[in-house]
């Protein structure tokens, strides 16, 4: 069993709010240059990449990207 406790690891103080910075931050997360988008390239450049070697290592980087 476990218990979830809604509570962030460091604690948080956001004295100043910075929505230009904020866009920033979820553009890198989400936006066409953001780790979605950087896996969904490594997963298909796997099916057309003629050398087998190289196969396996664009799965594992594809992968990871989804892990972040």
């Amino acid at each position: 069993m476990w218990i979830y406790d809604k509570k962030l690891q460091y604690p948080v103080n956001i004295k100043n709010p910075n929505p230009a910075l904020a866009k920033v931050i979820i553009t890198q997360l989400g936006g066409p240059d953001g780790e979605l988008a950087a896996s969904q390239r490594y997963l298909s450049q796997r099916y057309s990449m003629p050398y087998d070697e190289v196969v396996g290592i664009l799965t594992d980087i594809g992968t990871e990207e989804c892990k972040h």
